[in-house]
């Protein structure tokens, strides 16, 4: 396979922000699409998240949403080139360290896991970005360089969002840099759909329903992603692919980046006993503790090999069929992945780990310019330079779980790595779990599908395509499909003939798109 690469993420805090104001709005309005990722200080009672009724499970995370805080947030911008071969794309991704001016519930079992995982609560406390929730203070929102701001800048730019397991994303961020949650799902809904109308996706949804992968969860779903999209490149096929190019930043911008290493996907040789929960749901109650393996790499080898050797079964069981032989009893849809492992299924909310959404550490492989050159470009920010540096590089290894998977706690043996990529090199401790690799990975799942969907559409159509319809529509199938756990079917975020938008959605509607500063 390729060789590893390295995925350069740039850490704004309150004493770098207004410097980077401009490079972020730009490569904002400049994206094909945005891909969003958040660290919360808890969601409170994970029993209620996961209630049978999807209006129950709202008001559970309208009250986590207002009683606790986003504590770090992921940006990845996703620009794609249109000038470049096959899918390319020039992805910029940043980590901002917030701070909620107001009081709010940080859980302990979410520090445990964050500090676990190296986030450092004393610099959040002594350099995050300040910012207070709920609804336009002083009508502040649309000027200033502040994280409001910044959303509103988001929702001007009119791209499509994309997120992981994204409702409790959604009613965070709407809660923290927008206005109140309304009381009734449907106005929330309703809202969200004229806040991003190029609309919203959810790469869980897109992994269960349309890539059918046997796992969803995040780290999961982007090592598998990584590992068939380096396939592709390296047999030289015209399977669906894509490439990621990055800026290189020089300078004191260096200082800012934080390097993500992630290694080659090791061989499918190795022997080792894997953890069955943490093969299907992105988590173990056990964490580095457990005595099972915990490696996603490893977990996806197994995963084929199942798949492969159920084939092979199914195709002996038909030719003794044809020869009149009796067929194996059972004989399951399942067989070759993990009794638990299930689509739609979740672990008992009784016993997820401390949260609902999750965290990850470090990739174990990817592809830089299969995926993944580590590239220089003029256009997007103005921080880029005029280097080029292409890497090749294949699959990976993060971990976030969903479902039971938590934004605010979780587990992980995997563990990040620094490397040294001459002067850029930003030699980092700081773990593995950070919300603008999560958004990157959420990004890299998307695009990978769109290619995939292209792929098979082109090879369906009798005639050619609209070039309208390629630039509006990603994935049809999943636009504004948000996924749901433990339900067969996702929200639908629209605004039906029987609910309205909220009063204060309406006022600041006319602030966005009036343009008032």
């Amino acid at each position: 396979m390729a060789s590893s690469f390295v995925v350069p993420i740039i850490d704004v805090q309150n004493d770098n922000f207004k410097e980077l104001w401009p490079a972020m709005v730009v490569a904002i309005k400049t994206s094909s699409f945005v891909a969003l990722d958040t660290e919360l200080s808890g969601l409170g009672n994970r029993k209620s998240l996961l209630a049978e009724s999807i209006e129950d499970r709202y008001k559970a995370i309208c009250h986590a949403a207002r009683s606790r805080s986003i504590l770090s947030l992921g940006i990845a911008c996703y620009k794609k080139q249109d000038s470049k071969a096959a899918d390319t794309y020039l992805v910029q991704v940043y980590n901002l360290t917030l701070l909620c001016s107001e009081e709010y519930i940080i859980e302990p079992q979410s520090v445990q896991f964050l500090v676990q995982h190296g986030f450092d609560f004393n610099q959040q406390y002594a350099r995050g970005i300040p910012y207070c929730k709920g609804n336009n203070k002083g009508g502040i929102d649309g000027r200033g360089v502040h994280i409001r701001a910044l959303f509103t800048e988001l929702l001007r730019a009119r791209k499509p969002v994309v997120l992981h397991n994204g409702l409790i994303d959604m009613a965070f961020l709407y809660q923290s840099f927008y206005a109140h949650l309304p009381e009734r799902l449907t106005t929330f809904t309703a809202d969200l759909s004229e806040m991003f109308p190029a609309g919203i996706y959810d790469t869980k949804y897109i992994t269960e329903f349309e890539l059918r992968l046997t796992a969803s969860y995040l780290e999961y779903a982007y090592k598998k992603c990584k590992l068939d999209n380096s396939r592709s490149v390296t047999s030289g096929g015209t399977g669906p692919h894509v490439h990621v190019e990055f800026c290189q930043y020089a300078g004191h911008m260096s200082s800012y980046v934080d390097f993500r290493v992630c290694p080659a996907v090791a061989s499918a040789d190795r022997q080792s006993d894997i953890c069955q929960r943490f093969s299907a749901f992105g988590w173990c109650p056990n964490g580095a503790q457990c005595a099972l393996s915990h490696d996603t790499d490893l977990i996806i080898l197994q995963d084929e090999k199942g798949k492969e050797d159920k084939r092979k079964k199914r195709k002996r069981q038909r030719e003794k069929k044809k020869s009149g032989g009796e067929v194996a009893e059972g004989s399951h849809l399942f067989d070759g992945a993990p009794e638990n492992k299930m689509p739609h299924m979740e672990v008992d909310p009784e016993e997820t780990p401390g949260e609902q959404h999750t965290a990850e550490p470090c990739p174990d492989s990817a592809q830089q310019n299969e995926g993944g050159s580590v590239r220089t470009g003029n256009e997007g920010n103005g921080v880029c330079e005029d280097n080029t540096d292409s890497t090749a590089a294949d699959d990976t290894n993060i971990n976030r779980n969903d479902g039971a998977e938590s934004r605010t706690g979780g587990s992980s043996e995997n563990s990040n790595r620094a490397t040294n990529t001459g002067s850029q090199k930003k030699t980092t401790d700081t773990g593995t779990h950070r919300a603008g690799f999560d958004a990157f990975m959420t990004g890299f799942i998307f695009a990978c599908s769109y290619s995939i969907g292209q792929k098979e559409k082109a090879g369906a159509a009798t005639e050619e395509k609209e070039p309208e319809e390629d630039e509006q529509l990603w994935l049809p199938s999943c636009l504004n499909k948000v996924y749901l756990s433990g339900k067969a079917a996702p929200l639908n975020v629209v605004k039906s003939t029987f609910s309205k938008s909220s009063k204060a959605h309406v006022q600041k509607m006319e602030m966005v798109w009036g343009g008032r500063v």
